[in-house]
């Protein structure tokens, strides 16, 4: 019985020194996504807000469904319009654009909205 118990903490020791080490290999790179995240989204929050709540009457982003901002984002990079949100868009890879609108998607919304 001793050696069984002897076994089990092993197992459970090991194993949980394998999840500690996955975890902190994960940490860093979700911390880097999210600084490219928001270094891309950069651009919108000189006038959405840097937490993409806005003030005024600009909408805001942040809390937005990640489909409707990725759509609106991919319309306005077709789009010919030339006003900035437009131009701004054009500046941006697909990948980039889903990217953007993970980030403000991700973020609570503001209790004006």
């Amino acid at each position: 019985m001793g050696n069984m118990l002897c076994n089990i903490w092993n197992i459970v020791s090991a194993t949980s020194c394998v999840t500690i080490v996955s975890l902190s290999l994960v940490s860093p790179v979700a911390a880097a996504d999210l600084a490219v995240d928001r270094t891309l989204a950069s651009q919108c929050a000189q006038c959405h807000g840097t937490d993409g709540n806005s003030v005024g009457d600009i909408d805001g982003l942040a809390g937005e469904s990640f489909n409707e901002l990725y759509r609106e984002l991919l319309e306005m990079k077709r789009d010919d319009d030339q006003d900035l949100m437009h131009l701004q868009a054009k500046g941006y890879t697909n990948d980039q654009l889903a990217r953007i609108a993970e980030y403000f998607s991700s973020l609570p919304k503001g209790d004006d909205d």
